[in-house]
């Protein structure tokens, strides 16, 4: 892959992936904040040239891709599906199952080691906030959140996250970006969440973590309607 071509999704993310798993992440960035546009075709040959690697992990990442239903392959070439916003909702559904169910099985384990582990990771949400690094606070908050559904031990449920997790992570770092331009005071609020997620895990308390998912899958859908509406502002700026 070239390393002089501007990226959107983070490079050191994808550290140790195949190249067809790191361009995956690539188009499917794009195509989540707008930049490849519903409809567009994407050529195998056309993606080669401009990323400069051979056909073959294009091939790769473009099978990726319509796995997860963000791109149909036709005899013509890949064409774009993206996200609907209720796509998108129905990601955030998925993920509240999964950490609804995680959580009750969490009441039945020691949680000491989870504890620490995550007040380390929001330590460090805390020093990417004070840098104003939207990457690394969007690279430690999908940490957190898998560091919790991990600590069952339950393969199926992390087969489901693994899943989900691509497009969720694009959508994260897109909305956190958004957020550290445009609503920068709302990372304390974000922080704040996690301590109670960090709570409630700590003392087992049902109520609390009712309030955790609360606060943090009922802001979710206010920033999948923010998200939602940038993307169709980038959309329509092009057409323009």
């Amino acid at each position: 892959m070239s390393k002089t071509k501007e990226f959107i999704y983070p490079p050191k993310w994808g550290a140790g992936a195949s190249t067809g798993v790191r361009l995956a992440c690539e188009v499917r960035t794009r195509i989540i904040s707008g930049m490849i546009t519903k409809g567009t075709i994407l050529s195998e040959n056309k993606l080669a040239s401009e990323f400069e690697v051979s056909r073959s992990p294009i091939r790769e990442a473009l099978k990726i891709l319509a796995s997860e239903n963000i791109i149909r392959l036709e005899r013509m070439g890949a064409v774009v599906v993206g996200l609907t916003e209720q796509d998108i909702k129905e990601i955030y559904d998925v993920r509240l199952l999964i950490e609804t169910f995680v959580y009750e099985r969490i009441v039945k384990i020691d949680t000491s080691e989870l504890v620490r582990e995550l007040s380390k990771i929001l330590e460090m949400m805390e020093v990417a906030i004070k840098y104003k690094d939207a990457d690394e606070f969007s690279y430690q908050d999908v940490l957190f959140h898998e560091t919790i559904i991990r600590s069952i031990n339950h393969s199926y449920i992390m087969l489901i996250w693994n899943n989900t997790k691509p497009v969720m992570e694009s959508l994260i770092l897109l909305s956190m970006r958004m957020r550290l331009e445009e609503k920068y005071d709302d990372f304390t609020r974000i922080l704040k969440n996690h301590e109670v997620y960090i709570k409630a895990i700590k003392t087992k308390d049902r109520a609390i973590m009712i309030q955790a998912l609360h606060q943090n899958f009922d802001n979710v859908q206010g920033e999948v309607g923010d998200l939602w509406m940038s993307q169709q502002m980038l959309t329509e700026g092009r057409e323009r």
